[in-house]
């Protein structure tokens, strides 16, 4: 790699972030609407397959080839409204064409991607482990956002973030194989029992498979000790997001909370500083 100043790898980082959180608004936006339209399809074809009906509905824009639009008028954007963050900035945060008001979450996500990704080549440098950092940094970004929108943690993310964090491990990157197999086991298998006691004693789902799997990735790419304070973490950070959220009557006691957001933003925390928080818990307990 280019003999750079750590200044520059973070900068360009940075960029890259805003690049690539532009391309999670439509990984957050669309794959949700196209795995609910192919699961109806899916169905639909299931259940009646030699009903006679009509053609099924074509499918929502791809993530890919579709170009972007504006959600409210359809029209497409040009190059200059795509531009990551300012783009959102010189319109003032409405549409070109119809003034409609775009939500807050693009820009909200390509800043978030820009810091993360700059924060997590900060730590590592120009090295294999950053970037394998920013796939999972991109990973859990997106993972977050489906979830708090839709209450959803595809596995078309959660699954290769899970088997990338166990190939990882062969070389081994952050953790070595014994300890990936016994993090992503735990990880699941936690959940998956915590899931099962509470709706056995209550009758209700009180967290659904996607955060199992989720758990999982995370133990796969940093190993079983790493599960109880992601827990603790992502609870803490629940209570207080969940906390503020109602205090705000910005949120009904009655709809649930994604939880997974907080596992993710949780994971991310211990992936960059895991060993200084400890240290400066054990400081604090005076353990040390």
């Amino acid at each position: 790699m280019p003999d750079l100043p750590p200044y520059a790898w973070t900068l360009a980082a940075a960029l890259l972030g805003l690049v690539v959180g532009s391309f999670l608004n439509v990984v957050i936006l669309r794959l949700p609407e196209r795995m609910e339209a192919q699961w109806k399809r899916d169905a639909r074809d299931l259940l009646e397959p030699d009903a006679e009906r009509e053609p099924a509905p074509p499918l929502p824009p791809g993530i890919v080839r579709e170009p972007s639009h504006c959600p409210h008028c359809k029209h497409p954007l040009s190059a200059a409204d795509n531009i990551p963050l300012f783009g959102w900035l010189l319109l003032r945060g409405r549409c070109r064409y119809c003034k409609t008001a775009i939500s807050i979450q693009y820009p909200l996500v390509e800043l978030m991607t820009a810091v993360l990704s700059a924060v997590v080549v900060w730590k590592f440098g120009a090295s294999w482990a950053a970037l394998s950092g920013l796939l999972l940094t991109w990973s859990l970004v997106a993972l977050a956002g489906i979830d708090f929108r839709t209450q959803l943690l595809p596995d078309q993310i959660t699954l290769p973030l899970l088997w990338l964090g166990l190939l990882l491990a062969l070389l081994p990157m952050f953790v070595n194989a014994h300890m990936a197999i016994l993090g992503a086991a735990i990880g699941y298998l936690s959940l998956w029992s915590v899931y099962w006691l509470f709706k056995l004693l209550t009758g209700k789902e009180g967290m659904g498979y996607g955060d199992f799997k989720l758990l999982a990735a995370l133990g796969a790419w940093l190993g079983p000790w790493s599960l109880l304070p992601i827990i603790l973490l992502s609870s803490l950070i629940g209570a207080l997001v969940g906390g503020s959220l109602i205090a705000l009557r910005r949120h009904q006691r009655e709809i649930p909370i994604p939880f997974g957001p907080f596992i993710a933003a949780a994971g991310w925390v211990w992936f960059v500083a895991g060993p200084q928080l400890l240290h400066a818990y054990m400081h604090f307990a005076g353990m040390r």
